[in-house]
């Protein structure tokens, strides 16, 4: 599944300009690395009745949404109907698709790419905060209190983006990492600092390695780390070790964790992809389609094709 590129948003909706005056991709001035852009869902709404319905895909910047409105919203292999309001996060890793209920949507969301979102003074990056992690839950729904705090922010990115202020874009950023922060306060369970001790950070590098995999773009590409001792030779440990850790720490054995995160995958390319069943088991690792079905239907009970349907 290839992630839609900027210049593909820009062009699949033409007469989405952002906030700023301009069209299609907009020039970034030169001293600024990478991208970020803000609009209305008003706007996003006006093409959407003559457009199909929206494809799960991926896309290679980060998008977050405030949104007021019925929709359906599938990402990885989840369903979250949002009734009223919410607060969703998108990630490049995890494939996603919305599809709106009724045209009365209304709110905001932004776009922007990992290179504009420096460290922040906490030295802490995007991709380490729990909200963009592959388990997390990106969207929240919000109270009209948290909502319009939320609006209050976007708005003054719309004012900003648009101003002549020598430093608006360190400015934007300052108010993008408090929307963040407002969406990690309001996960269901609050996001824990790791223990710093050596069993988390062994934790913590084996669940970067595994999900560093995914998601699978192509047929062609294929998981590099299939075995519990192949995962332990990379981090330089025991593979004893590296079960005993992850079973104290997180209830599971390291075989039990990798055919999770495997079968949530064969789950995401059964139903959101057209590769065949015999491209899926190449790509997962496993040397035959029986290999794949016998997995598949131990850890859903289904065959692939029962659940493709």
């Amino acid at each position: 599944m290839k992630p839609t590129r900027l210049e593909e948003f820009y062009t699949k909706f033409p007469t989405m300009m952002g906030v700023a005056a301009g069209a299609g991709l907009p020039v970034e001035r030169p001293r600024e690395v990478g991208h970020f852009n803000i609009f209305t869902m008003e706007d996003l709404m006006r093409s959407y009745p003559n457009r199909p319905a929206m494809s799960f895909q991926r896309q290679e910047f980060y998008k977050l949404c405030l949104m007021s409105g019925r929709s359906q919203i599938e990402y990885a292999d989840k369903v979250v109907e949002v009734e009223h309001q919410a607060l969703w996060f998108t990630t490049s890793r995890v494939p996603y698709r919305w599809l709106p209920h009724d045209l009365n949507q209304s709110g905001y969301f932004c776009i922007f790419t990992e290179e504009f979102m420096r460290p922040s003074r906490s030295g802490v990056a995007l991709e380490e905060l729990p909200i963009f992690q592959p388990g997390s839950c990106p969207v929240l729904e919000v109270s009209s209190a948290d909502y319009a705090a939320s609006a209050a922010i976007f708005q003054k990115m719309a004012e900003e983006i648009s101003s002549d202020y020598a430093y608006k874009y360190d400015l934007l950023r300052t108010y993008l990492w408090e929307l963040i922060h407002r969406g990690q306060k309001l996960q269901p369970v609050p996001a824990q600092a790791p223990a710093h001790n050596a069993a988390a950070r062994v934790t913590a590098l084996f669940g970067e390695l595994l999900e560093r995999q995914f998601p699978l773009a192509t047929p062609q590409q294929q998981l590099r780390l299939r075995t519990a001792k192949e995962y332990a030779d990379q981090m330089a440990v025991h593979v004893n070790h590296l079960n005993r850790v992850l079973k104290e720490t997180t209830g599971h054995t390291t075989t039990a964790l990798i055919s999770n995160r495997v079968a949530q995958e064969a789950k995401l390319l059964l139903k959101q992809t057209n590769w065949t069943v015999s491209e899926i088991a190449d790509s997962l690792g496993f040397t035959d389609v029986a290999h794949l079905c016998n997995f598949f239907k131990r850890q859903t009970t289904l065959t692939p094709g029962d659940f493709r349907g």
